[in-house]
Parts: C-alpha cells; structure tokens; sequence
C-alpha cells in the first residue's frame, strides 16, 4: 500500500481524498495557494506545501512545482481530485515519466477522451449509441451548413476540447449556423486554446444521465450505479440524484453494459463516468469524464462502495472486491450542490468571508465541504462551499429529508443558492421526477426562487437570526475550535508545513 499520497487539488474533494487515506493508513500532502493559505484541506493533511500565488495558472496548473513538491515529500501517488489537472493527459503522463503513481486512467485514455470528435469515432467503433451527427472537425462552413440541413435543425455545435458546459451551441435555423459557428470556434480557442468544433443533431427533451464505472488492472470492470443530471444551468449541473427516477432494471442493464463496453474500448482503468443523453427511450453517448465526479457522494451513499477508496486500492495495484452482481442500489440518494452564487442575478459568484455557518445534520444527511465559519472564499476559484447529500429509503424520503436539510443549513455573510435548491424541490414535476436539462427554464424556477427568498425572510429566518444574535460567542466557540485542532496536531507532531 502507498505509504504517501499529494492531493493535487483544494477545498472539499482534497478533504474527501485525504478523509479515504486516512482510513486506509496513508499519509497525505496537500499543495495550496497564497489563497487558500487558511482552507482547511490545507490544515487537514498530514504536509501542506505552498505552491504559488492565487491564479490557477500559478498554482493549482502548475505541473511542474507540484511533481517538485512529490519528490520532496517523498510522495509515490498524486490524487488529482476533479477539475484542474484530473483530465490532463499531459499531467498523468509526466506522473509516469517521474515514476509517481497517477490515481486515475493512464495518460493514453485520457488523451482519447479529450477529444469529443475522437471520442465519437471511438464509440461508434465499439458500438455504443451516439448521437446523429457529423463525425470531423468543421473546416469548410458550407459543408457543415449542408450536413446540418441533412441531419435537419435544430443542432448542435460544439467544441471538441470542451468541458464543464463550455463551448456548446444550439443552433435552430440555417441562418444562425455561421455566426453560431464563429462564435464557438472564439469560445473554444479561448477556453481550451483549441478552435476545433464538431456538429451534432439536438436531442429534444433530454435527460442527462450518467453510469459510475470501476474498472482494474485485471480486466475487470464494472457499473457501479446511475445518476440523473439533468437540473442545469448553461450545462453545468447543481442538483443530482441516484438512481434515475426513469430507471428500470432493463434499462439500467442496457446502459451499464453500453458504460462498460465504452470503457473496455479504451482500455480504462481506475473510476470514470459514462455520461449520456436520454429522450423518448432511447440514449446516447455524450462523453466519458476520466476522474472522480463531484457527485460520487451519492452513488457511495445507495451502493455502500467508497468509490474513492476504490481509486486508490486499484492504483495500488489491487482488484476489485466485487463482480457486477455482487453491486446492489439501496433507497434513493439526493445532492444539491451548495454554491456561493445569487440565482437571482444570473448565479453571479459571491466570494466573500462567511460571518455565521450552521451545517445541518441528522438520519441520512451526508455534508462534504471545505469551509467553516470566519473563512474567506477567494473569487480565484469554483464558488462552491458545501456538497449535502441525503439518503432515504426511497425517492420521497431523501427529497424530505433534504427539505429539512435544507431548512437546517444556515451561511451569513455571502449569497447562496439554498433558495434555488428549494424551488426545485418544491416544483411539482420535480416530486413527479418529470425532467430535462431544460427543467429551471421550463419551470419559471427562477421566478419560484424569488417567492423562496420572501418566504424565508417573511418566516423571520428563525435560524439565521440565533446565529446573527450570537455571532461573537459563535465566533469565540470557531476559535476555540481551531484552537484545539492545531493543537492537537502539534502533539501529534506530523504537521510540516512548508
């Protein structure tokens, strides 16, 4: 087993990582930025290396200071966390080069995947559905114009390096397609330094739904369970929920094997996710995400598999415990991912110190999260603070218990989406399981948000106001806290901060 793991990455996940290597007896480093000189992840690791100032670019980007951290620390595996460098087969293939453990896919699968175009061709190859579309990279527009026609409107344009909701455009008429076109090829090139687009026929209607596979270094892989996406805005997803509310055991059988055979083709190895579309009932390939999803949680929670230990275990060379069979889903899991934003201005980042923090708890409530009262977020980085997930013994439970959660969770001092989580779950099609990744448009669920935010404050936000009303002694117990945690680790005396 690895004695020493760095954690290339910040906030809740490092702490979910460092968390599984703890149990597992492994000694963990974190890296962090002037930023984040405070974050608790930083804190919570047996090591913390400074690695630069706050710009990503600078810091968390930085592949070479972090593989100079490794050597130093006498670290044998990076855990590369989600975003950042997880998908960067540049950065796993100089882990190899330097003889450090990558705890994900080899540098070849990631680099498969990175491309969408050659992902599909790949897919196809295997024969995994994909969506109807033009299988090259644009370069003559009139050309694309002809096989937009043929595949008939609307259609989709996208960035073939793309990711995380960036880079993607439907286009609904003929008369849009070249400006459309121009305009995500400037997206693409400035996001992902990569101007490369593809075509591809709109799914009407579409649920996004996505299978968690494990895949070892034996040949052995598996589909650990589904997660429906489909609450998004501009792509990007803040609610989930495992199972699929959709989900028959037919269907699961087909898209699992579809997830596995994705993965077999590639030669996968490690944890990664199946995404696909849903309409009508048919689906379709979308993409293979080659890291840990943040919304893991929730298949840990109906499955019982700790899916990041099962990241480090197969890095380690170890198989899997467990055959397809053996993996059975229990109750219904829920994630609502909690970020510093206003929803009602367009879900504007609020970074900002956090004056008041009241985290809810009780039967089923799971919380991962890298925060705590008197801490700053920085505006360097993604704006979430917290991940609660709930469980219960079917959909109806684990949606009111994170009702009650929600009501529960208190954040003074900057603006957060709880109130747009609580529309959602109040909506009626929500309850009916009725959804698309169109569903907060469809739904006015903005417009519901603002009947939340006067509801809330009409109700005299009991909670908030014990917090407010007693701030200082809450402030003092924060310190307290702290205090004890630091000292606690100087006893320990493994705490090497540098």
């Amino acid at each position: 087993m690895f004695k020493k793991v760095l954690v290339a990455n910040r906030g809740e996940i490092a702490i979910r990582i460092m968390r599984a290597c703890r149990e597992l007896g492994i000694s963990t480093v974190a890296v962090y930025s002037e930023a984040d000189k405070n974050a608790l992840f930083a804190k919570y690791a047996d090591e913390a290396y400074l690695i630069g100032p706050a710009p990503s670019s600078q810091s968390y980007l930085n592949m070479d200071k972090i593989l100079e951290v490794a050597k130093e620390s006498g670290t044998e595996a990076i855990h590369p966390g989600y975003g950042f460098l997880s998908e960067n087969a540049v950065f796993a293939r100089k882990c190899e080069e330097n003889g450090i453990t990558f705890i994900g896919p080899s540098s070849d699968s990631i680099e498969k995947m990175g491309s969408k175009i050659a992902a599909r061709t790949l897919m196809i190859e295997a024969g995994v559905p994909v969506v109807p579309g033009y299988d090259k990279a644009i370069e003559d527009v009139d050309e694309a114009i002809e096989i937009a026609d043929s595949i008939g409107y609307p259609v989709m344009i996208k960035a073939s390096a793309g990711g995380g909701g960036i880079g993607m455009k439907i286009v609904r008429s003929r008369e849009e397609f070249k400006p459309s076109l121009e305009s995500i090829q400037s997206v693409a090139k400035s996001a992902f330094g990569d101007s490369t687009v593809f075509v591809e026929k709109y799914v009407e209607e579409p649920r996004h739904i996505e299978f968690q596979i494990l895949a070892d270094n034996y040949g052995n892989t598996v589909y650990v369970s589904d997660r429906e996406c489909s609450i998004q805005r501009r792509h990007q997803k803040l609610m989930e929920e495992a199972p699929s509310p959709i989900m028959t055991p037919e269907l699961r059988k087909r898209m699992g094997e579809a997830a596995v055979t994705a993965a077999k083709s590639i030669g996968y190895k490690n944890a990664g996710t199946v995404e696909f579309l849903y309409s009508k009932g048919d689906f379709y390939f979308l993409e293979v995400n080659t890291r840990l999803q943040v919304e893991h949680c929730i298949t840990e929670l109906v499955t019982g598999i700790d899916l990041a230990k099962q990241q480090i275990l197969i890095a380690n060379g170890e198989k899997l415990p467990f055959e397809q069979d053996d993996i059975k889903i229990q109750g219904h899991a829920i994630e609502c991912r909690i970020n510093a934003e206003d929803p009602l201005n367009d879900f504007a980042p609020s970074p900002g110190k956090i004056k008041g923090y009241r985290s809810p708890g009780g039967p089923g409530v799971r919380m991962d999260s890298g925060v705590y009262m008197g801490y700053t977020i920085p505006p360097y980085y993604d704006s979430m603070i917290a991940k609660l997930s709930t469980w219960g013994s079917d959909r109806e439970e684990a949606i009111n218990r994170m009702k009650r959660a929600l009501y529960e969770f208190v954040i003074l001092g900057v603006t957060t989406n709880i109130p747009f989580h609580k529309a959602v779950l109040d909506n009626e099609a929500f309850v009916r399981g009725d959804l698309t990744t169109h569903f907060i448009d469809d739904h006015n669920i903005i417009e519901e948000v603002s009947k939340v935010v006067e509801r809330d404050r009409e109700k005299g936000a009991t909670l908030a106001s014990v917090l407010s009303s007693n701030s200082k002694k809450v402030a003092a117990a924060g310190v307290a806290v702290g205090a004890y945690v630091n000292a606690a680790k100087q006893q320990m005396g493994n705490q090497q901060t540098k």
